[in-house]
């Protein structure tokens, strides 16, 4: 591989921002892409009345609601990196296109806000990380209102997500009497409400500051000095090989509303963040970035990203290689060879066509159906697949039919296309064929409603069939429609596999009393 496509490969950082909703992520990656000079003017989410919204919220209902519901995968370059963030939706009824997202990047950082502390939704994301053991960097936010003491959020960080954490920066007071940030990393300490020059003061070899301010007179500037000594005495030492490992969080403190400590943020993060890292096969073996051959997989479709033309892309996180627009790429699950003439780059719904890109970059290919979430591309004729994306069990169900049943056709390219984006899983009854929907949260079901109208001019009548347990079989040929009941429900799958809708876990263990030979078993 020439020098100049590894210096490529080795500039890449690629992230996801991590939550629980409201604690300020898409603010963030707003103010992170302002830095990187990608937009003039950033708009809080909850813009709905200056009519101003997220760079990275692109659907209406996401701009009706000041939420995020789908991945959005925003570039640009800073301090000679190229960055790719992936901004994750951070309501729970959304995880699963947020687990799938944290497969295809390198390190995540993990918002944390100051008032709260670790939020339920957090902690689960949290988990996803530590299972593939991928670095986390924590940004405690909101230091611009009062908020929990820091030694009690560091101490929380620990016993709540069993990760030991080094404290990056401190903070100076907070809410009305936030001073600035004592930065142990860059030795200053950086001034709120402050601009220019004058924002940093540099500290001396004792840790305080090299030269006399009026800070030292505050109380404040006084506690934080007490506690840093404390922190250099029994905190944990700075590690990178650690952090490296996912075994330490440096945490920063900041906010990232008046975009305080964001830019000091951003620079030591790119520091330490790791560039693209191997990742596995499916039958053992991993492929390295630096490999040759161009590969990656696909771990998200989004259909309608641009209304009037209808268009499905589908999202490949490259994991080795060089990508070039033209070439030739295999699919082995089909396996088939397409040409790749269509592809773009992303900030939310703006893009451009990309001619070339390399391991640890988010391409969008255009698809008219050929690619599946999960999917495996090669620029040769390896065949082969790299470990399988997670896919959830819905526990919510509903059925579905055409409110005008003249509009059916509609109906059915909407839910096919909408279903293969994988938020919504599809099922059917066996002899009427009525389509049932399966997902993770309610909120998945008013998102489908609302695109079902708006993208595919199709109203559609939801019938709520409420919580079920769904369950797969490994011998179908074994179960017979005699096993069915109000308890127990067998539908098919979009890939005609048959699964059993339970009512309950009582029902679920009845029947596996009843019929011990049946083998059942559950996505994740």
């Amino acid at each position: 591989m020439e020098d100049q496509l590894k210096h490529e490969i080795a500039s890449r950082r690629t992230f996801a921002i991590i939550s629980h909703p409201d604690a300020g992520k898409t603010t963030m990656t707003e103010k992170l892409l302002f830095f990187g000079g990608a937009i003039r003017d950033t708009g809080t989410v909850k813009g709905k009345k200056s009519g101003k919204f997220a760079t990275s919220d692109w659907m209406d209902i996401e701009k009706q609601r000041g939420i995020s519901v789908t991945s959005s995968v925003l570039q640009f370059d800073y301090d000679e990196k190229r960055v790719n963030i992936l901004d994750t939706p951070g309501h729970e009824d959304f995880s699963e296109d947020t687990y799938r997202t944290l497969m295809a990047v390198d390190s995540a950082v993990m918002m944390v806000d100051s008032a709260k502390g670790i939020e339920p939704q957090t902690i689960k994301l949290f988990k996803v990380c530590r299972m593939r053991g991928i670095p986390i960097f924590t940004f405690i936010n909101k230091l611009d209102r009062q908020g929990r003491e820091p030694l009690e959020l560091m101490e929380e960080l620990e016993e709540v997500l069993g990760i030991q954490s080094y404290a990056m920066n401190w903070p100076i007071g907070m809410g009305k009497e936030f001073m600035g940030i004592y930065d142990r990393h860059n030795r200053r300490v950086e001034l709120a409400r402050t601009e220019g020059e004058e924002k940093y003061l540099q500290l001396g070899a004792d840790g305080d500051l090299a030269a006399p301010n009026p800070i030292q007179d505050s109380s404040y500037y006084s506690q934080a000095l007490e506690d840093i000594m404390l922190l250099d005495e029994a905190g944990n030492d700075f590690d990178e090989e650690r952090v490296q490992k996912g075994e330490l969080t440096p945490v920063f403190f900041g906010s990232a509303l008046t975009n305080f400590g964001v830019q000091t943020f951003l620079e030591t993060f790119l520091q330490f963040a790791p560039q693209p890292q191997p990742r596995n096969m499916e039958d053992g073996g991993s492929v390295n970035p630096y490999d040759d051959e161009f590969t990656g997989f696909i771990f998200k479709i989004q259909a309608n990203m641009n209304p009037a033309h209808r268009d499905r892309i589908a999202f490949v996180r490259i994991v080795s290689g060089e990508f070039d627009r033209g070439m030739q790429v295999t699919v082995p699950r089909i396996p088939k060879t397409f040409k790749v003439s269509q592809s773009t780059q992303f900030l939310a719904d703006d893009r451009e066509t990309v001619n070339m890109a390399v391991a640890g970059d988010i391409i969008g290919l255009y698809d008219t159906g050929n690619y599946q979430i999960g999917d495996t591309i090669t620029g040769g004729k390896k065949n082969f697949a790299f470990e399988p994306l997670p896919q959830f069990t819905p526990e919510l169900f509903v059925k579905v039919s055409p409110k005008n049943v003249m509009k059916s056709k509609h109906f059915h390219k909407g839910i096919l296309q909408l279903v293969q984006e994988g938020a919504i899983q599809y099922y059917k009854t066996l002899h009427t064929e009525e389509v049932i929907l399966g997902a993770v949260g309610q909120l998945q079901f008013e998102v489908f409603e609302h695109r079902m109208k708006s993208e595919y001019n199709s109203e559609v009548i939801i019938q709520h069939i409420g919580q079920k347990v769904a369950r797969w079989i490994e011998n179908e040929g074994d179960v017979k429609e005699s096993m069915t009941g109000p308890r127990a429900m067998l539908v098919k799958d979009r890939y005609d596999n048959l699964v059993f809708l339970f009512e309950n876990d009582f029902a679920l263990r009845w029947f596996q009393d009843k019929h011990p030979d049946i083998r059942l078993y559950s996505l994740l």
